[in-house]
C-alpha cells in the first residue's frame, strides 16, 4: 500500500518500506570503459525506482532491466518470498550499483513480473547506508566514505 504524502509502502510483514532512485550499470561495459575500449556514453546503464527493504537480504533486478542492460545469467537459485511462496529464479551478474554516490558489483536475482528494483541488506552493507525509518530515507554511516569492519 502506497501513501501519496511519504511515497511509504508497507510490507506484508508490516515494515515499513519506500522508494529511492538506483542507477543500474553492466559492469562488464564499465570494466571495458575503465580499459579505454569503449567510451563513458556506450556503457550500458539505467535509473530505476527501487524499493528498500532491510527485511530482505539480495537484490532483485525486474527481466526488463535485465535484458534492457545485457547483464550476463547466472545460476539458476531458489527464492523464498514473504509471503512463504518458493520459486527458482535465474541470477544476474556484473551488475554495477550506484546509490547515493556510492557504486559496488552485485549479483542480481532476476524477477520476471517484477517492475521496481528491490534493494535488500546486502546492498545496503556493501554501501555502508543506513535506513533512516523514522524519515523513510537512507543515509551514509559516514558522509565522508563508506567505513567497513575487517576484524
Amino acid at each position: 500500500m502506497q501513501t501519496s504524502e511519504n511515497r511509504r509502502t508497507i510490507g506484508a510483514d508490516g515494515v515499513g518500506r519506500f522508494s529511492v532512485d538506483v542507477e543500474i550499470a553492466n559492469n562488464d561495459d564499465l570494466a571495458l570503459m575503465r580499459r579505454g575500449l569503449l567510451k563513458p556514453n556506450q556503457v550500458r546503464r539505467e535509473t530505476v525506482s527501487g524499493v528498500v527493504d532491510s527485511g530482505a537480504a539480495m537484490l532483485v533486478l525486474p527481466q526488463s532491466v535485465v535484458k534492457q542492460l545485457d547483464l550476463p545469467l547466472g545460476n539458476l537459485v531458489s527464492v523464498r518470498y514473504a509471503d512463504g511462496r518458493r520459486a527458482h529464479r535465474r541470477e544476474a551478474k556484473a551488475v554495477s550499483i550506484t546509490l547515493l554516490g556510492r557504486e559496488a558489483t552485485f549479483t542480481a536475482v532476476i524477477e520476471p513480473k517484477r517492475t521496481q528494483a528491490l534493494i535488500g541488506a546486502i546492498v545496503l552493507e556493501a554501501l555502508d547506508l543506513l535506513v533512516d525509518c523514522k524519515a523513510q530515507r537512507l543515509v551514509p554511516r559516514d558522509p565522508r566514505s563508506p567505513i567497513y569492519e575487517i576484524e
